[in-house]
């Protein structure tokens, strides 16, 4: 949605939705669910697995750079 300064105040355009699906909601956690990128540009969300009811799990990933580089030599 656009949005124009005028002097002290501001104007929002027309809402539009952007996402599609369900997220986690942060008040569940009491934190926030969300970052937004420095340039303000992009966000990420963490969205809802497809079992709400199951357990949460995290998954860790160790040596991702070494595995990156497996994948994607650049030589």
């Amino acid at each position: 949605m656009p949005v124009e300064t005028k002097g002290t105040g501001w104007n929002s355009g027309t809402p539009a939705k952007i996402l599609e699906g369900r997220y986690v909601d942060g008040r569940t956690f009491n934190t926030f669910t969300y970052a937004v990128s420095p340039d303000g540009r992009r966000f990420l969300r963490i969205k809802q697995g497809s079992d709400a009811n199951a357990a949460p799990q995290i998954v860790v990933v160790q040596n991702w750079f070494e595995e990156l580089k497996r994948l994607v030599p650049i030589d």
